[in-house]
């Protein structure tokens, strides 16, 4: 291990998550699934609908694409909607509808409240880069190039695999690797010398079907027994304790 950055020395890239990770929008997220979902079942259910829960959201949606996440969880509950488009209005019965309704109330929470940076995660990448290792993005959400904007953090990347690039490549979103996959191809470095970087129960699962060389996992909201059990070679509760200093 070195010193340093708490990683193994053959480490050259460090895929990172952007929500729960470098951001803390993983709970602006996790408020608007709760939203979007409780509505739909008070209005399919009556006021006797069981809610929206973190369990839910830990294992049906955090760190999935946004369809996949209206999907995992509907099924949980028997429920089966049709697809749908892209581009169906937040109100349409179908999975895309209510990914959109959530989308629209994750941007208004950000509008409203603002992004705010984990600065033990950007004070780590600082080191990472000056100890010359590559850097990428790797995030399911479609709103990754602005929310790295508004905190002036998009030149800590050397790459971006978000949910637009996704879609325009045709990437399976985590549990597979394929994102974090294409992350390491764009920066011309073997899987086995890339170490992933997540908060989410799917990107454990990612980084290790993926074959990483190093995953860690950050625990934000106390899961630290399943974040190993579902892959992370460490877990730390701040990208801070792995060292680093730029």
């Amino acid at each position: 291990m070195t010193t340093q950055l708490g990683l193994p020395d053959d480490i050259q890239a460090c895929l990172f998550d952007l929500d729960g990770v470098v951001t803390r929008t993983a709970v602006v997220h996790a408020a608007a699934w709760k939203e979007t979902f409780d509505a739909f079942l008070r209005e399919r259910d009556g006021a006797g609908f069981r809610p929206f829960t973190d369990s839910d959201y830990d294992q049906y949606v955090d760190g999935r694409p946004r369809a996949d996440g209206v999907r995992s969880f509907l099924a949980s509950r028997g429920v089966e909607l049709p697809e749908g488009t892209p581009d169906d209005p937040p109100d349409a019965q179908t999975v895309n509808g209510v990914g959109n309704r959530k989308n629209e109330l994750l941007l208004e929470k950000i509008r409203t409240d603002g992004v705010e940076p984990y600065e033990g995660t950007l004070r780590y990448i600082d080191a990472v880069r000056a100890a010359g290792l590559a850097t990428a993005i790797v995030s399911s959400s479609a709103n990754t190039r602005d929310v790295l904007h508004s905190i002036d953090a998009e030149r800590l990347f050397d790459v971006r695999i978000d949910g637009v690039v996704a879609r325009e490549r045709k990437l399976p979103g985590k549990p597979h690797p394929d994102t974090f996959l294409a992350a390491a191809r764009d920066l011309g470095v073997e899987p086995s010398r890339a170490a992933v970087f997540e908060d989410a129960l799917a990107g454990m699962d990612a980084g290790r079907s993926g074959h990483f060389g190093y995953v860690v996992g950050v625990d934000r909201v106390g899961q630290t027994d399943a974040l190993y059990a579902h892959g992370a070679d460490r877990v730390v509760k701040d990208l801070a304790e792995l060292g680093g200093r730029a």
